[in-house]
């Protein structure tokens, strides 16, 4: 059985995902997603504790926020056969072995809100045949070469909010010209979905920038104006920030 310490919305999309194809057993935490869950998929059961979730299952997701973790993994009662997978951010390999000991088979993961669709492309390291099974019932699987590489993937994921913010503004500009504000998300919305079935279909991100504009073109004189601003160097060093952070939190989580 599959169980999750941890019911928020990466457990909901990974559950959903798996559309009642594994025995699951959820935390009481997030009552709320728990029971919605469990009503949809009768092979979803909420247990009573999250001790319960471990006496049931035999592969663990940790899906709870960093800064808890350790609290609520000194709570329980690891056995040394189960397999545990952490979606938690920032905390390595061997660090998560000290905290679930005596089990030891650990595996990092980042699972996306896709999964709920089966179209998350989940990172994970090392790589493990029981984690690498669960991920691809809801999507794809990357496994870099190491785990300074996991931490890369798991920085990439914190563009999403700035790229939305993107949109928005693009939305808000069309907007302050005089286009009704809806009809403007909407046109905004609709042309980079697009842009995403491109991106779909593969291939070098710099070879489909250059598909997307002509020499002389417009794409081609907001690409130069951005990059003349410094957008790339900026996006590099929050980028390299929210690395440093990721890896501070790996080393300092044994404190």
């Amino acid at each position: 059985m599959l169980g999750f310490v941890g019911a928020g919305e990466l457990t909901a999309a990974i559950v959903t995902g798996l559309d009642g194809s594994l025995p699951v057993a959820l935390s009481p935490r997030s009552r709320e997603i728990s029971a919605g869950l469990a009503a949809r998929y009768p092979d979803v059961r909420v247990c009573a504790s999250n001790q319960e979730v471990l006496d049931q299952a035999d592969t663990v997701v940790l899906a709870v926020r960093p800064p808890v973790l350790r609290e609520v993994a000194a709570e329980l009662s690891f056995r040394s056969e189960h397999v545990v997978i952490s979606a938690v951010a920032g905390v390595r390999v061997e660090q998560l072995r000290e905290l679930v000991a005596p089990a030891s088979r650990v595996v990092r993961s980042i699972p996306l809100p896709q999964a709920a669709q089966r179209q998350s492309l989940t990172a994970m390291y090392p790589e493990d045949g029981v984690a690498r099974e669960l991920f691809e019932r809801v999507g794809g699987v990357v496994v870099p070469r190491d785990e300074p590489g996991l931490e890369a993937f798991s920085a990439a994921t914190s563009t999403f909010a700035a790229h939305l913010d993107y949109l928005a503004t693009i939305a808000g500009w069309m907007a302050a010209q005089g286009v009704e504000a809806d009809v403007a998300s909407a046109y905004v919305t609709h042309i980079f979905a697009q842009v995403g079935k491109s991106l779909a279909g593969g291939g070098p991100l710099t070879e489909l920038t250059a598909r997307h504009m002509t020499p002389g073109g417009i794409n081609e004189q907001l690409l130069g104006h951005l990059r003349a601003e410094g957008m790339p160097e900026t996006v590099r060093q929050g980028l390299d920030a929210v690395l440093a952070r990721l890896r501070g939190s790996a080393a300092g989580s044994g404190d």
